[in-house]
């Protein structure tokens, strides 16, 4: 199955964020990907934090929404908006949620980032959780691919990356694939990135797709981009370094069941 991870520099104005990522997931159908993932805040990235406040939107109700279903119907793709502000308890917060749309138009999925970044290395600070609030489940989808594998697919977002259990959990559920939808910013990005994708990739013998957005934004802030594909053994088999774009890549279903069983580190589990 044909892949697609969608890197993009989103800006602040919403219309021409989605115009572009409407540009880069008719290439990915085009090149013939059956699955597209856009990266985590590809609708918008904000002057400040609280602008996620505006353009949240309920479930299954808004224009962001619609322009996946609606993306999702005309070009026949599996497509992770990952990700977009929805309502939540409080007035003042959002979820940071992941949207999976089938190639009908239905959401079939969501998840809401669990794990909120926080950092201050004292020139750049962050806190996610001044606006965000975090979700609690783990959340995996199974993908009907064209050749009539059935691919068991996990979510995840961004910082979530630094947490292994979680991607165990995905693995302990049956995963093949991995989805890490990301803002990573320029300084961890470059320590970490790659590093971690890889290291959940072997652990858990799955496909990883992470696309990232990659560059710098209107609101001053430099992502790391590096958006890539990556085997269950840890190989990159597609990279773009910066700018938008769309990394493409192939998800051989063989190749996976002949390193788990070469190496059934998933049988060994004891903890």
């Amino acid at each position: 199955m044909k892949v697609a991870a969608l890197q993009m520099v989103s800006g602040v104005a919403p219309q021409a964020n989605l115009a572009q990522a409407r540009s880069l997931l008719e290439q990915a159908a085009q090149a013939g990907a059956e699955l597209a993932v856009l990266p985590e805040y590809f609708c918008a990235m904000g002057l400040r934090d609280d602008d996620k406040l505006a353009l949240r939107e309920s479930p299954g109700d808004g224009p962001i929404q619609q322009f996946l279903a609606g993306a999702a119907r005309a070009l026949g793709l599996w497509i992770v908006g990952g990700t977009l502000p929805l309502v939540a308890r409080s007035a003042q917060h959002v979820h940071n949620s992941a949207l999976v749309f089938s190639p009908a138009g239905e959401c079939v999925a969501r998840y809401d980032k669990i794990h909120l970044f926080r950092f201050d290395n004292g020139r750049e600070q962050f806190d996610e959780a001044r606006v965000i609030e975090a979700g609690s489940r783990c959340v995996h989808f199974d993908l009907p691919a064209r050749d009539g594998r059935c691919w068991r697919v996990g979510l995840s977002v961004c910082y979530d990356l630094r947490f292994p259990e979680l991607y165990r959990a995905h693995a302990r559920a049956g995963a093949d694939l991995l989805l890490v939808p990301s803002a990573f910013t320029y300084t961890t990005g470059s320590a970490h990135w790659e590093l971690l994708l890889r290291a959940r990739a072997v652990e858990n013998l799955a496909y990883v797709l992470a696309p990232a957005q990659g560059g710098r934004h209107e609101n001053g802030r430099r992502t790391w981009g590096h958006s890539m594909l990556i085997d269950p053994w840890g190989q990159v088999l597609a990279q773009r370094d910066e700018g938008a774009g769309v990394v493409l890549g192939e998800l051989d279903a063989d190749h996976l069941q002949q390193l788990r069983r070469q190496l059934p580190a998933l049988e060994h589990r004891v903890l």
